[in-house]
């Protein structure tokens, strides 16, 4: 019998996984000036040993203004190479591929962690070593009430936006990523420049819809420009704006096109984001509910998807991507509960060495415990 669909290899360029589990990026905000600890290692490691095909780092800015919090993730200095590169080692020799997901927050920066809702930081804040700065983005328009007015970035400063994405990619290729995606989802800034509702500008960045896709499709012929032409790029977009949005699935596929004439792998289906850090949904929150999203894209745009969104249980996942909804099962939540899902999966599908995705001392206590069991028929 063929094993699971979920848990057969896929190769993308020149990199083939192991099988189509992806960890989604999960903001921990406990980095130190941007760069990983030993929680990350921690974290993240649990994942590659436990089986998934691809483990992707938090979303991690490009600019130290373009975190949200004091304690997010960044790639924007020299010194942060050797914090992910033993995080990357330790991913790939356990049979993961190691992923990084850069961002930009955009208007969203300078604000606390989302048990505070995001709150704006202030002179409070100030006076414990956590300064407020002001975000920038397409326009002068804050991102919630109470939130500082961003910069609006003229075309000097979008140049320079467009430089340091570039030379993220670049740091994240030697500290031993196999995988970028470009976030240009969740209301961050790259999808301020898309979104109509926080880009009112009158110039090139500004108005038509090619206008609006012109910055995401810049960062994205950078990164494909310097990225290894034997490794995947993916671009994270958030398929529809939110309650109240703009934004919507004919726009979406519209991007997807353009993305993939400019050599992007695969697009990650996600939505929402633009009205506030959690209004990130626009139908019910069912099992699978944006998987309509990346069918979408995949149908119509020819282009690789990932599905996100509540998708827990492994059948669920196997009969999207027998029906064509998807190529990839993105998870996050799920996996922090039961980091060795993949294990289960394959327990539930009827893979018949389920067990060796573990590392093989594990899996060789489990075999032999399976083995009691079967002899004492327990």
């Amino acid at each position: 019998m063929s094993d699971p669909l979920l848990l057969s290899p896929i190769t993308l360029r020149g990199l083939t996984l192991r099988n189509r589990i992806v960890v989604s990026p999960m903001c921990q905000y406990a980095s130190k000036d941007g760069a990983p600890t030993d929680w990350h290692l921690v974290h993240l490691g649990k994942f590659a040993l436990g089986g998934a095909g691809i483990v992707f780092c938090e979303e991690t800015a490009v600019e130290e203004r373009g975190r949200k919090t004091y304690g997010c993730a960044g790639i924007y200095d020299d010194r942060h190479i050797p914090a992910y590169r033993r995080i990357t080692d330790f991913i790939r020799s356990h049979g993961a591929s190691p992923a990084i997901q850069l961002g930009h927050a955009g208007r969203k920066a300078s604000c606390g962690p989302p048990w505070t809702n995001f709150r704006p930081l202030t002179e409070e804040d100030a006076a414990a070593g956590m300064t407020p700065w002001r975000g920038v983005s397409a326009s002068e328009i804050p991102a919630k009430p109470g939130a500082l007015t961003p910069i609006q970035l003229d075309e000097a400063g979008i140049e320079e936006v467009i430089g340091s994405w570039r030379t993220a990619a670049q740091r994240s290729i030697d500290a031993g990523f196999e995988i970028c995606e470009i976030h240009g989802a969740h209301g961050y800034l790259i999808q301020q420049f898309l979104s109509p509702l926080s880009n009112t500008r009158t110039d090139a960045w500004g108005g038509s819809l090619e206008n609006r896709m012109r910055l995401a499709l810049r960062i994205s012929e950078e990164i494909r420009a310097v990225w290894p032409e034997d490794k995947p790029v993916f671009f994270r977009v958030s398929a529809v704006d939110g309650t109240g949005g703009a934004w919507d699935m004919d726009d979406t596929v519209a991007l997807s096109k353009a993305l993939q004439a400019r050599g992007i792998d695969v697009v990650t289906c996600s939505s929402g984001g633009i009205n506030g850090p959690l209004n990130m949904a626009v139908v019910p929150r069912v099992p699978g509910y944006q998987v309509p999203y990346a069918e979408r894209v995949r149908r119509e745009a020819n282009i690789a998807t990932c599905a996100v969104g509540l998708i827990t249980e492994p059948r669920h996942a196997e009969e999207i991507l027998h029906a064509g909804q998807a190529d990839l099962i993105a998870l996050a939540r799920e996996v922090m509960v039961d980091p060795n899902w993949p294990v289960r999966a394959g327990r539930e599908l009827g893979k018949e060495d389920y067990l060796d995705v573990l590392p093989p001392d594990y899996a060789w206590w489990l075999r032999r415990r399976e083995e009691i069991r079967r002899i004492s028929n327990v």
